[in-house]
């Protein structure tokens, strides 16, 4: 590690910090005033975007009343005499007498006239007559049946997915106003660090830099290879050199290690060169911290953020849940992540005058909620093994049976619990 040192005036100590809930708040709030620009974009380029605006039908769905099974469209009482054949994607005739049929597609317009359809294993022909009993329950789709013409289906704020695609499409949209996903850098500061091979000779391995861009990714961001640098030379000039040349091209910079206001601790500073403004500045959360959010103008007027993440593994993803996560929600436009509820399943225990975010292990059907093990700061094996964090708020303990929040951990964007 370099012996250089930040000038003592850097060194200042930290202000008071945040209440959790008070800082994903702000940071949230920040997000959302800074939301990405909205641009109608083709349906096969917005997987992974937001929708900037809610998504409605063009024409009821469906659009006209299609058959949903394959069969015999009769008018009146059989037998049927057969006067044609009804495909997917044509417009039939009326049927105008009773005792006629015509023989009708899945997805096929049921023709005007139509008082039952006839499913074809149920039918008999003969001698050109078709036969047989339909069944009580209509055999077709009636129009609006699924929704009516200008229905909103989807608000604002939705993440698009590949369901989300061919919902669009079948309401008749060629193209949706979406947000687009954030891109993310990461910046890996620490001369101590490895990036091959197991931790010697005092220097440890760095967990971060491949494991931030992942849980980057599952956030909605777009992380290149090229975006993660590091480690970073512990120097003043060389912290600002990495976040400069970083946040020229993308929205986000999140840094690892480095919040503090040790001797080579030179984030703080670095930020300050820059001419950032906190939006917080330390939250009270344990394990996690120290950490941080600021933000910058860019050159193009537009505002970038860097999230400072301890450079303690299980601390730098319980900052990623707590600030990078509603952020990023707010850049794109989409509602503050709700954190669902579990039944402790053991004793959880509190952190004094702060929030301690405990990895939990959830049991979905039982609906509770179970501590893992070996959760150090410096750990990865609990959180390895975890499914998010249970919340247990200041100046309390979690007891067997409490109801607590959970802040889950990302999914891969589209996937659902």
């Amino acid at each position: 590690m370099s012996t250089e040192t930040a000038p003592a005036a850097d060194r200042a100590v930290a202000p008071p910090p945040a209440g959790w809930e008070e800082a994903r708040s702000r940071v949230y709030a920040v997000g959302l005033a800074a939301a990405l620009p909205a641009a109608a974009r083709p349906l096969a380029d917005t997987d992974g975007h937001t929708l900037a605006e809610p998504l409605t039908t063009r024409t009821d769905l469906p659009a006209f009343p299609t058959s949903s099974v394959d069969g015999w469209a009769v008018r009146g009482a059989g037998p049927w005499r057969v006067v044609g054949r009804v495909l997917a994607g044509n417009t039939p005739a009326p049927l105008t007498e009773d005792g006629t049929t015509v023989e009708i597609a899945t997805g096929a317009m049921v023709p005007e006239g139509t008082t039952a359809v006839l499913r074809v294993e149920e039918s008999r022909t003969s001698e050109g007559l078709v036969s047989g009993t339909p069944r009580e329950t209509p055999e077709w789709r009636q129009p609006g049946e699924e929704a009516s013409a200008g229905e909103e289906l989807l608000p604002t704020g939705t993440p698009v997915d590949p369901a989300v695609i061919g919902l669009a499409a079948s309401c008749g949209h060629d193209t949706l106003r979406v947000r687009r996903a954030p891109r993310a850098a990461l910046l890996v500061f620490g001369d101590e660090l490895l990036t091959a091979g197991p931790p010697a000779t005092g220097r440890v391995r760095d967990a971060l830099g491949p494991a931030v861009p992942a849980w980057l990714r599952r956030y909605g961001c777009q992380v290149r290879p090229s975006d993660v640098v590091g480690p970073v030379a512990d120097t003043l000039p060389a912290h600002v050199a990495a976040l400069r040349a970083a946040l020229a091209n993308t929205d986000l910079v999140c840094t690892t290690g480095g919040t503090m206001h040790g001797p080579v601790d030179h984030l703080h500073p670095a930020l300050e060169a820059l001419g950032a403004d906190y939006v917080v500045n330390t939250v009270a959360v344990r394990p996690g911290f120290p950490m941080l959010l600021a933000r910058l103008a860019g050159a193009d007027g537009r505002v970038r953020f860097v999230a400072g993440l301890p450079g303690n593994p299980q601390s730098a993803i319980v900052a990623l849940v707590s600030l990078v996560a509603p952020l990023l929600a707010g850049l794109q436009g989409r509602p503050m992540p709700a954190l669902p509820h579990a039944t402790l399943a053991e004793r959880v225990p509190g952190r004094g005058d702060h929030t301690h975010l405990a990895l939990v292990r959830l049991d979905r059907a039982a609906g509770t909620a179970h501590p893992v093990r070996h959760v150090g700061s410096a750990m990865l094996r609990g959180l390895a093994g975890a499914d998010g964090f249970a919340v247990i708020r200041p100046g309390t303990t979690g007891e067997p049976g409490d109801r607590v929040p959970v802040v889950p951990l990302p999914l891969l964007p589209g996937e659902r619990s």
